[in-house]
């Protein structure tokens, strides 16, 4: 016999602080820099001795074997979620602070990955994996809770894509998914990244605005941005699949990027290809990028262009330069520099990328956020 109430009272105590402690490390990710970074450290592990006390509750309990897949995607993501809190923790004692932020943020993707399945049952999971204006829309709700979540075409899927190997994909199809024509985003990570990681920048905007996500891995450690071409081929073959496979909207087709996977959207973006919008996030940029680009192509091409203030990577005025040189070339740049933004994907525009392809934000615009 198992102790129902124990088992209820197990997942009770584990699930919030596992919450918090993945929030915490979302905006951790979202607002570091050298400068913020000893506070952001500070504030996450705090959430480090609540998390731990309530999985050793959740260890103690004798699980159903039906339950087994409940306790490997809690135990999975805290296992996770520790891991990042601990190389965040020690970050201001390494060479490149930032760099441990990096490599925490990992962590955290794959404490995402790990608790994602429960989003299908548990209905503070499913919220969780929601943009917060959306967590509370009955109709969008309705719809998650009726979805056959467990059909092959929908959710969360990989092809040749473990982090350890490079050129594969990930992908996320929404589950209440039925056959409407949804916007496609290709998204691509920066250096050194991963598809299987950077696809969480995306899943939660994607699950709540309704948008088919996949998230590439580059051949090599980065993007071949001096010799484009087979990337190019690769990720118009996704466009293609992506269309055969969910009937995605041919005219709503955006090819976005962090750091050099933002660079590789302006190199792949600028010429004849099938992406209708450009979203390059934290890019590098050359005018000679416009320069050689087919006239034709540039004119009325919508680009969504966000660039932190704070970017010391790639400061500031390369985005100025690039809004500059693209409206003069004729593009519609949807133009966001974030003030409290480094170099980092800012979680929040990935909603805002749907919408403004959806058209419901102006183009031509410039915000200072």
């Amino acid at each position: 016999m198992h102790d129902t109430d124990a088992i209820l009272d197990a997942t009770t105590a584990a699930i919030p602080p596992l919450l918090s402690a993945m929030d915490a490390l979302a905006f951790m990710g979202r607002y570091a820099d050298p400068a913020t970074l000893p506070e952001l450290i500070t504030a996450v592990t705090d959430l480090q001795p609540p998390l731990v006390e309530s999985m050793a509750t959740f260890a103690e309990i004798t699980w159903p074997e039906h339950l087994s897949g409940f306790v490997e995607a809690v135990t999975g993501a805290a296992q996770s979620t520790l891991q990042a809190v601990e190389i965040i923790a020690s970050a201001q004692h390494q060479s490149q602070p930032m760099m441990a932020a990096y490599r925490a943020m990992g962590h955290h993707s794959k404490a995402l990955e790990s608790l994602y399945p429960l989003s299908y049952g548990l209905p503070p999971v499913s919220r969780f994996y929601l943009e917060p204006d959306a967590r509370d829309d009955a109709t969008l709700l309705a719809k998650l809770a009726a979805a056959d979540a467990v059909r092959a075409e929908v959710g969360v899927m990989h092809a040749d894509n473990p982090v350890d190997q490079r050129g594969g994909f990930s992908l996320y199809v929404p589950e209440y998914f039925a056959g409407e024509s949804l916007p496609l985003i290709i998204a691509l990570h920066g250096g050194s990244g991963h598809g299987r990681r950077f696809l969480w920048s995306w899943v939660r905007a994607a699950r709540s605005r309704g948008a088919v996500v996949i998230s590439a891995t580059s051949d090599d450690r980065t993007w071949s941005l001096h010799n484009p071409e087979a990337e190019s081929q690769r990720l118009a073959q996704l466009v293609a699949y992506a269309q055969e496979h969910w009937q995605t909207d041919p005219q709503r087709v955006v090819l976005t990027g962090m750091s050099d996977g933002g660079t590789f959207s302006y190199v792949c973006g600028l010429v004849d290809s099938p992406f209708t919008h450009l979203a390059p996030c934290s890019a590098s940029f050359h005018p000679m990028l416009a320069e050689t680009a087919d006239p034709q192509r540039l004119q009325d091409l919508p680009i969504y262009l966000v660039h932190g203030a704070n970017d010391w990577m790639f400061p500031i005025e390369v985005a100025r330069t690039a809004k500059a040189t693209l409206q003069a070339a004729g593009a519609r740049v949807s133009y966001h520099e974030v003030n409290d933004l480094a170099h980092t994907y800012p979680l929040e525009h990935s909603a805002r990328i749907i919408d403004w392809v959806n058209g419901e934000l102006f183009t031509n615009e410039s915000n200072t956020t």
